[in-house]
């Protein structure tokens, strides 16, 4: 269906090593793809893999980049540095697709090197994630401008939401011709309800009780502390059930650690699953699960929304982002408002936000029947809209123009 004979993917993350969204985006996205055109992955890590039209190489870290300097600072030092050896060692591909800022620069100068186009996934973006100054110190800024210089270059970019591309706009000096928006997609018939294994006995989670289940990582971003502020106002029939690991700084754990243990002191059905669990345990848990929360304060698109609405659960997600355009409010979920202060990601009144959170929860806890009508029209909204087949058919189509625009003199 292509005229392109092959293309190169570069990512921070590739299985076995995937901890967010653009983790899942990427090994999907290349599946996919690798249906119709040779796909060569460079990521973080120690991959080698060479399979049929799927080849993966991992570029594991330099230890200089961890000698001599600010701790705060390696991060950025070793994405750049990382994203410098992906870009120099010999490419035969037709165009370089990159995945968040940790490996655009080496889409900026692979393209220099190898005259090929380069694009660009926008994942998130590092003005909107002000925080991470406290994970990374002054290195923010070299992640930041890593970031605008490989965005404000780029032959295309695609935004996994309109409310992302109005933010790549509004941030960037960029034609807004270039910019598009791509919808993360999902495997339906890997997310999809199926038979109990005992994940829930294992994990201490009572299996004749429902429960409000949240997965992500410890961060800023993901809003968990808000709603961990929420669970003494939430249904005393909920269990609380926190999938939550990864924390980005030792602070955010400590402070989740002492919230944790607050409102357990109140409620003792309060479940913390510290480690990041295989996907076939999440994918049950989301199935088992009588309510999914996503309380996150900045989510250009939120892909764990998909991953419940395919398991037929009910959702309870913020307003913000790309959001509202998975989660439809009265439909699949219930969609609750930040309440952001003017230029931040901080609630404007956290304790507003976590009881909204909590009346949304409190809602459905207590309305088994439309629980289960959000479930089924939630995964049937996936079927519709989010298969993978369909977002690689739209992304090569790109892809073919990019190439096509960058060949004419």
């Amino acid at each position: 269906m292509s005229d392109l004979r092959k293309i190169a993917l570069f990512s921070k993350e590739y299985p076995p090593h995937v901890y967010g969204g653009a983790g899942v985006h990427v090994e999907y996205l290349a599946r996919a793809l690798a249906k119709s055109v040779d796909v060569d992955v460079r990521c973080f890590g120690e991959q080698a893999e060479d399979a049929q039209n799927l080849s993966v190489h991992g570029y594991p870290q330099w230890d200089e980049t961890k000698q001599n300097t600010d701790s705060r600072f390696v991060g950025a030092i070793d994405a750049f540095a990382r994203s410098l050896v992906m870009a120099k060692d010999r490419l035969d591909a037709d165009l370089v697709h990159c995945h968040t800022w940790y490996t655009d620069m080496g889409g900026l100068i692979a393209s220099q090197l190898w005259g090929v186009p380069y694009i660009l996934t926008i994942h998130s973006l590092e003005p909107l994630r002000p925080w991470k100054v406290e994970q990374l110190g002054n290195g923010y800024h070299l992640s930041a401008w890593m970031e605008r210089t490989a965005i404000e270059q780029a032959d295309a970019i695609i935004a996994v939401s309109r409310e992302t591309r109005e933010d790549v706009l509004r941030l960037f000096k960029v034609d807004p011709a270039r910019v598009h928006v791509i919808h993360n997609g999902i495997d339906p018939a890997e997310y999809k309800p199926g038979a109990t294994t005992g994940v829930m006995e294992r994990h201490g989670i009572d299996p004749t009780r429902p429960f409000l289940l949240f997965v992500g990582r410890i961060t800023r971003q993901k809003g968990i502390i808000h709603l961990v502020n929420a669970i003494p106002d939430i249904d005393a029939s909920l269990q609380i059930v926190l999938c939550a690991g990864a924390p980005d700084t030792p602070e955010i754990l400590q402070e989740m650690e002492a919230s944790i243990a607050k409102v357990s002191s109140i409620r003792p059905d309060v479940i913390w699953v510290r480690e990041m669990l295989p996907r076939a345990d999440v994918i049950e848990l989301y199935t088992q699960a009588a309510v999914f929360c996503c309380p996150s304060v900045y989510e250009p698109f939120g892909i764990i929304n998909l991953e419940a609405m395919a398991c037929e659960t009910a959702v309870v997600a913020s307003a913000v982002g790309g959001i509202p355009e998975v989660v439809v409010p009265e439909e699949t979920g219930l969609l609750v408002d930040v309440g952001l202060k003017p230029g931040s990601f901080d609630p404007a009144d956290p304790a507003a936000f976590s009881a909204r959170l909590a009346a949304a929860i409190n809602r459905l806890a207590r309305d088994p029947e439309l629980r289960a009508r959000f479930g089924r029209a939630g995964r049937q909204r996936v079927l519709d809209h989010f298969s993978w087949d369909a977002i690689a058919e739209t992304t090569l189509a790109l892809y073919k123009t990019v190439v096509s625009q960058k060949a004419k003199p």
